[in-house]
């Protein structure tokens, strides 16, 4: 019997990845519209892992079963820690990457390379079946450049400079970056720590 895995994500290629880095545990993993949840939930936390229990929870209380969310963005320190939880909406509702880009680099105006690092985050959380919950975080350090480069990823990705490599985000390939990706390294977390928890 496999344990049902509800994922609090409307995002496929988010559902694959977690499907691919959880292959070897007995789960079934599901997006919430494939259980039937189609409700958009508010993110009203202050940090990251506050925002994934509140999605979490959300769709636990609909569905009882165990239930896993997702919170990231990007924390700059030149704008003590912004955009933060307010990434996806830095540059207001419906804009677009671009457009977020450009309000961040309009910011970061002048600021000397050392002044311009910055990090990924991603916080997952995951209900357990019985309600017990637990948080795991993954960062991916970097620093801001000054103009986009490159054409794989989304979001802030073409300026999100790696030094280790001399590239962006948006130059290194798919695999690449997921091995170090703030995300692959909290979904590698999230899977170890249920290993351990479906044992019991």
């Amino acid at each position: 019997m496999r344990d049902l895995l509800v994922v609090a994500t409307k995002n496929k290629g988010k559902l694959n990845e977690i499907k691919e880095i959880t292959r070897d545990l007995p789960l079934n993993v599901i997006s919430m519209e494939e259980a039937g949840i189609s409700e958009d939930i508010d993110e009203t936390g202050s940090t990251f892992e506050e925002n994934a229990l509140i999605k979490a929870r959300a769709v636990h209380g609909i569905i009882g079963a165990m239930v896993m969310a997702d919170d990231s963005g990007l924390e700059v320190d030149w704008l003590n820690g912004a955009p933060g939880v307010h990434t996806s909406r830095f540059a207001g509702e419906g804009a677009s990457d671009m457009d977020k880009i450009n309000k961040l680099l309009g910011l970061m105006k002048g600021v000397p390379f050392e002044k311009r690092k910055a990090r990924f985050v991603c916080a997952i959380a995951v209900i357990m079946p019985d309600g017990e919950s637990f948080t795991v975080r993954g960062t991916c350090e970097g620093y801001i450049c000054e103009e986009p480069r490159g054409k794989n990823g989304f979001g802030y990705d073409p300026v999100f400079y790696l030094e280790e490599f001399g590239k962006t985000m948006a130059e290194i390939d798919l695999d690449t970056k997921n091995s170090i990706s703030h995300r692959g390294k909290a979904l590698r977390l999230m899977a170890e720590e249920l290993k351990r928890k479906l044992k019991r």
